[in-house]
C-alpha cells in the first residue's frame, strides 16, 4: 500500500465512521425490513463487536433476503472452523430459516478430506457440503474427482483466483500473507515490496521473525516453490537464516513480538496483527504487503459440493448464503478474515480483496506439501 496507515484504535474508529454515512441505506435496510418474515435477526446478529467494528458501514453485496430460503436438512463436513466460530454462523442460518437443519461434523480439515474421499470411493455418500479452513484440503477432495461443479450463480460474486477454475470449490473467506512491522521503528517505505528482497536488505538483519512450523508458513513456502522453483526457495530460506531471523512457535506470537519491540518486523497472516490491536490499545503495529509473489499469497477457506449428494440445490443455496452480505460481514468482523466478495470491506483500513496483488497460482496445488517439508528440512528450517 502506498498510503501510510496507522492502526491505532482512534484511526480504526474513524475509518468505520466515514463508511457509515454512505452505506446505511443499502442492504442493511432490506435485511431489517424483512426480518420479521423469518426469525428475528438483524445485521447485528452477524456482526462482531469492538473498536474495529463500531460505526462500521452496512456491507454491500447480496443480502440473504434476496436469496432462496434454505429448506431441508444438510450434512455439512466442517474442517477447522476457527474455534467454533464457523459453526456459530451455521446456527444463525438455522435461526433465520425454521425449516433448515444442518448436521455439522467437525474435525481437522485434512482428516475430513480423507474421510470423504474414502467413503465416496466406496460408493456411499455421507457429506453434502465440505467446508474447509484451507484450500489444501479442498484440493485433495477436488483432485479425487468427487465434487460437483458449483452453479455460476454461486461463484459469480467471487473474483477469479479465489475460486477453482473448474468451479469445484469457491472461497468464502481469505487469509492474506503480510509483513507486520513495528511503527516505532519502521515506516512502510522501509520495507521491500518483493519477498525476494528481504534477504538482501541490510536494515532488516537481526530484525525479523517467522514461525516455520506453522501451517500458514508452510503454505507460503509451497507457493514460493511452485512459483520460483525449489532451488530459489532454498536460497531464500538460507538468506533469511543469514539475516539472523528469530524463530517463534506461531504467527500470533510473531505479531505480538513485533508490537512488543522484541523484533521489528515478521512474516504472518494478516489477521494476527488485527488480534493484537483488538487486545492492546495503541499497539505500535502496522501491516505491509508484497506484490505478485508468494509473500502476497491469499489462501482461502472454501466450500465444495460432494458428488454423491441428493441435496444439490440446497447445498448450492447454502454456499451462496456464505457469500451473502451478512455472512461476509460475519467473517470480516468476527474472525478478521478477508471477505471474498469485494463489496464487503475488511475491517479497519485494510485494502479490499480485489486491491491485493496475490500471485497467479492455483490454490488447489498447495495440497502438494511433502516436497516443501523435504526442502525445509534440507536447509535446516524444520
Amino acid at each position: 500500500m502506498s498510503e501510510r496507515r496507522t492502526w491505532t484504535r482512534r484511526r480504526l474508529l474513524a475509518s468505520g465512521a466515514v463508511g457509515a454515512t454512505a452505506g446505511l441505506g443499502g442492504c442493511l435496510s432490506r435485511f431489517t425490513n424483512q426480518q420479521n418474515e423469518n426469525a428475528d435477526l438483524s445485521i447485528s446478529d452477524f456482526r462482531g463487536s469492538g473498536p474495529m467494528v463500531e460505526s462500521r458501514s452496512a456491507p454491500g453485496g447480496t443480502s440473504m433476503d434476496d436469496l432462496p430460503d434454505l429448506d431441508g436438512t444438510l450434512q455439512v463436513y466442517l474442517g477447522g472452523g476457527e474455534g467454533g466460530l464457523y459453526e456459530n454462523l451455521v446456527r444463525l442460518l438455522e435461526r433465520k430459516y425454521s425449516n433448515f437443519t444442518a448436521k455439522v461434523r467437525m474435525a481437522p480439515s485434512t482428516q475430513l478430506a480423507n474421510e470423504i474421499i474414502e467413503v465416496e470411493k466406496g460408493g456411499d455418500s455421507s457429506a453434502d457440503v465440505f467446508w474447509s479452513i484451507d484450500s489444501t484440503s479442498l484440493g485433495l477432495v477436488a483432485d479425487a474427482g468427487i465434487t460437483t461443479e458449483l452453479p455460476q450463480r454461486v461463484v459469480k460474486p467471487v473474483p477469479e483466483g479465489f475460486r477453482a477454475g473448474d468451479r469445484s470449490w469457491v472461497g468464502v473467506a481469505g487469509r492474506a500473507r503480510s509483513i507486520p512491522y513495528n511503527t516505532d521503528e519502521f515506516s512502510e517505505s522501509d520495507l521491500p515490496n518483493k519477498i525476494g528482497q528481504f534477504t538482501k536488505n541490510a536494515g532488516l538483519k537481526g530484525a525479523m521473525g517467522w514461525a516455520p512450523t506453522y501451517g500458514a508458513f508452510k503454505s507460503f513456502v509451497t507457493a514460493m516453490r511452485l512459483l520460483e522453483g525449489p532451488e530459489k526457495t532454498k536460497q531464500w530460506l538460507r538468506g533469511m537464516q543469514n539475516q539472523n531471523i528469530s524463530r517463534y512457535p506461531d504467527e500470533f506470537q510473531v505479531s505480538n513480538a513485533v508490537a512488543d519491540g522484541e523484533i521489528t518486523a515478521g512474516f504472518a497472516n494478516h489477521y494476527y496483527a488485527l488480534r493484537v490491536i483488538a487486545s492492546r490499545e495503541n499497539a505500535p503495529i502496522d501491516l505491509a504487503f508484497t506484490k505478485n509473489d508468494a509473500g502476497a499469497l491469499v489462501n482461502v477457506s472454501g466450500c465444495e459440493i460432494i458428488q454423491g449428494t441428493d441435496q444439490k440445490e440446497l447445498a448450492a443455496d447454502f454456499v451462496r448464503h456464505l457469500l451473502s452480505a451478512e455472512a461476509q460481514e460475519f467473517f470480516a468482523t468476527r474472525t478478521f478474515a478477508y471477505p471474498t466478495v469485494p463489496e464487503v470491506p475488511p475491517v479497519g483500513p485494510l485494502p479490499t480483496v480485489d486491491k491485493l496483488q496475490p500471485p497467479q497460482i492455483d490454490l488447489s496445488k498447495l495440497s502438494n506439501l511433502e516436497p516443501t517439508l523435504k526442502l525445509m528440512r534440507e536447509v535446516g528450517v524444520l
